[in-house]
C-alpha cells in the first residue's frame, strides 16, 4: 500500500510541476524522501519565476569561487556566473551543536556519531538528567513536540520511571535502524517519519500508563486520522 501511494505521488508531481522540463525529477523515490523527513513546500509561484527567468536552477557537484562570482563544475569558465551574495542552504548538524555543551569528553561521545540518541527522542540513556525538546524531526511537529512535553512532565512528576540503561539504549538502537530503514545510506538526522507517528505516540501513552486509543469506536481506530485534539486531555 505504501509503494502503491508513492508511485501515485510521484506521478501527481510530474504531472502538476516540469520537474522533468528543468532536471528536477529526483534519484530517489518519494517513499525514502517522506520517511526521512526530506521534503519540503515549494514557494508560491516557484516555478513561475524559474520560466520567466528570475530564478535559474543549476545542477552542479561541485561549487568554488572565482573573481565575478562562482564556477560551477557543469559550466564553462567562459559561462561563470556573476554573483553579489552567496547562501549556503546546507542544513545544521544538531548532535555537534548539542555535545558542544559540554566540557565533558565522554559526554561529548555519547551525543555525537548516531543520528537518534535519546530515548523516546527525549532522554540520553547515559546522561538522564538531560532532556532536549526538538531533537528529531517530523511532520507533525504537534504530535512530536507537544505530547513529548507531556511525557517529560509525567516523568518529572514521578509518575513513572525509566527503564534499565541497557534497555533504553536497545530501544534507541531499534528506532535508529527503523528510520534507516527506507532513507539514503548517508541519512544523519533523526526523525519521526508519517509510517511511524502513531506508533511513537502509542509508546508515549503507555509510559504514561494512559490508554494508547484515543479514538471512541474501533472504526474509527481502524480507519480515522489521529489530530492533536485526540491527546487534549492527557
Amino acid at each position: 500500500m505504501r509503494w502503491i501511494f508513492s508511485i501515485l505521488v510521484e506521478c501527481y508531481l510530474k504531472w502538476t510541476y516540469p520537474l522533468r522540463k528543468y532536471d528536477m525529477v529526483p534519484d530517489h523515490s518519494f517513499l525514502k524522501q517522506i520517511c526521512s523527513c526530506m521534503f519540503m513546500v515549494l514557494p508560491d509561484r516557484f516555478y513561475d519565476r524559474v520560466k520567466e527567468g528570475s530564478l535559474i536552477l543549476r545542477k552542479s557537484g561541485v561549487m568554488g569561487f572565482c573573481k565575478n562570482g562562482l564556477l560551477l563544475d557543469n559550466v564553462s569558465s567562459a559561462a561563470q556566473l556573476e554573483t553579489d551574495v552567496v547562501i549556503f542552504a546546507t542544513g545544521y548538524k544538531s548532535d555537534e551543536k548539542i555535545s558542544n555543551i559540554f566540557t565533558s569528553v565522554e559526554f561529548k561521545k555519547c551525543i555525537s556519531g548516531s543520528s537518534a540518541p535519546f530515548y523516546r527522542e527525549c532522554i540520553h540513556p547515559r546522561i538522564p538528567q538531560l532532556a532536549i525538546m526538538g531533537y528529531s524531526e517530523s511532520p507533525a511537529t504537534l504530535f512530536t513536540f507537544e505530547l513529548r512535553s507531556k511525557w517529560i512532565a509525567h516523568f518529572l512528576a514521578g509518575k513513572f520511571k525509566l527503564p534499565p540503561v541497557k534497555q533504553m539504549e536497545a530501544n534507541v538502537g531499534k528506532w535508529e535502524k527503523n528510520a534507516r530503514r527506507y532513507s539514503r545510506e548517508n541519512y544523519k538526522r533523526a526523525c519521526v517519519g508519517v509510517m511511524l507517528q502513531i506508533h511513537c505516540n502509542d509508546e508515549l501513552c503507555k509510559d504514561m500508563g494512559i490508554n494508547p486509543t484515543r479514538k471512541k469506536s474501533a472504526l474509527s481506530e481502524l480507519f480515522s486520522a489521529y489530530y492533536p485534539s485526540d491527546y487534549a486531555n492527557i
